[in-house]
């Protein structure tokens, strides 16, 4: 089709977007920020490996569309990188929202945004392991200071509140699929070099695969999907932007800052949160949530204070 000035002007929109690391990865964490308060709230209509299961199927056939053509085009590339590309799969489709939702059965959304808050440092810890990256004073220190945020909006500014923390099974299992995304993430500079929507829709049917034993099983165990409007519209929302939008924002992310910068706007999902109960269940905003809300912002200004490993590849 011939670019005429209104695509062009299009196009470059669409570019400039894309090349707005911080506005992406903002809105990749909204969306996930939803993703998690939902969870929570359907896991007595649809059971967790249930949820994961049709959220990425419906992922991929709502994305397929818009990115056959990229995947036909970029399949020898694909083929050649198969075992890397298996293994982000494996780790951030088959693994990470499983295991999120299967805690969620456990434990409370507030719960789970504490423990994806500590995704900065795991990632830093593994970059530095697996790449050697500097981690540099200014970084340890946001990251403190950005945590201590987190906290104080999770906990709402109460010693009270902290003093009867406590962990469960739940929470476990949500803190080893931060762990695995944590892996995802600091993986991704050895993802494939290929369109982001092909690297996307190969992630989405590699990973479902993997998920489906686990749903046979869950199904044999007699927990099967109550259908209905809020069953199908949950369905969608996580399909869509959590999966293909979060996605594809949050790996252009940390292409664009890398994993470590990029892996500082976890800190957001508390944050996020908040302001969706404010809106959603209609919460007030307090006080600790401006304090917190300061905290993260002064930290993750000074986490970025230090110049990036260039991306390597390979």
């Amino acid at each position: 089709m011939p670019l005429t000035p209104e695509t062009s002007h299009k196009a470059a929109k669409r570019k400039l977007l894309f090349n707005q690391p911080y506005l992406l990865l903002g809105l990749a964490i909204l969306f996930w920020a939803g993703n998690g308060v939902l969870g929570r709230a359907v896991r007595g209509d649809i059971p967790p490996v249930g949820l994961a299961f049709w959220r990425w199927t419906l992922a991929s056939l709502v994305l397929a569309p818009f990115a056959w053509r990229c995947l036909l085009k970029d399949i020898a590339e694909l083929k050649r990188r198969l075992p890397v590309l298996l293994l982000l799969a494996f780790l951030g489709v088959g693994a990470f929202n499983t295991l999120l939702y299967t805690g969620l059965q456990y434990t409370i959304a507030i719960n789970s945004f504490l423990l994806q808050s500590l995704l900065p440092a795991v990632v830093v810890l593994l970059s530095r392991l697996f790449f050697a990256n500097r981690v540099t004073a200014a970084q340890l220190t946001g990251i403190f200071i950005a945590f201590l945020g987190a906290s104080v909006i999770i906990f709402q500014g109460s010693l009270t509140t902290l003093q009867g923390f406590r962990f469960n099974p739940g929470d476990l299992i949500i803190f080893a699929g931060v762990v695995l995304y944590a892996t995802y993430t600091a993986l991704l500079r050895k993802r494939p070099q290929v369109h982001p929507l092909s690297f996307l829709l190969a992630t989405f049917i590699l990973g479902v695969p993997m998920i489906f034993p686990f749903y046979i099983w869950e199904l044999a165990a007699g927990r099967g999907m109550t259908l209905g409007a809020t069953t199908v519209l949950s369905l969608l929302y996580v399909a869509v932007f959590p999966s293909i939008l979060s996605y594809l924002f949050y790996n252009r992310g940390v292409e664009l800052l890398g994993a470590n910068r990029a892996g500082l706007s976890a800190y957001l999902m508390p944050v996020f949160g908040s302001v969706l109960a404010v809106l959603l269940l209609g919460e007030s905003f307090r006080w600790f949530h401006a304090l917190g809300i300061g905290f993260i912002a002064a930290g993750v200004t000074i986490a970025n204070r230090f110049k990036p490993v260039p991306r390597q590849t390979s």
